[in-house]
């Protein structure tokens, strides 16, 4: 059964699967922030700088499969499979939104 991820983050994991740099940065806020592997990201630029060299480094599938909420924040635990080290790996991807958008996402293992 697929789970059911707010629109936001519906929009996020579908940019993503398309390795759509640009798409995935307009689900964002102008001023989001995104922490990922202990590097923050701020900024449409700069988190679409983000996934464009992620997208570009390394090939993989993401597969969101549990949704929770925990302490304001919608929590999504994904299974990535791709040529990264350390792959296969389900990591945590810890949501704030905003109205209609992401306002800051931290990925975590």
């Amino acid at each position: 059964m697929a789970i059911q991820l707010p629109p936001a983050i519906a929009a996020y994991f579908a940019a993503d699967k398309k390795g759509d740099a640009q798409a995935l940065s307009q689900c964002f806020a102008s001023g989001a922030i995104v922490i990922d592997e202990g590097n923050t990201h701020e900024g449409r630029e700069a988190i679409r700088d983000w996934i464009a060299h992620a997208s570009s480094e390394y090939s993989y599938t993401v597969e969101p499969f549990a949704l929770t909420e925990e302490a304001g924040r919608i929590v999504v635990t994904s299974h990535l499979v791709g040529n990264f080290p350390g792959s296969p790996v389900n990591l945590r991807y810890r949501f704030v939104i905003e109205g209609d958008q992401i306002a800051q996402l931290e990925i975590v293992p």
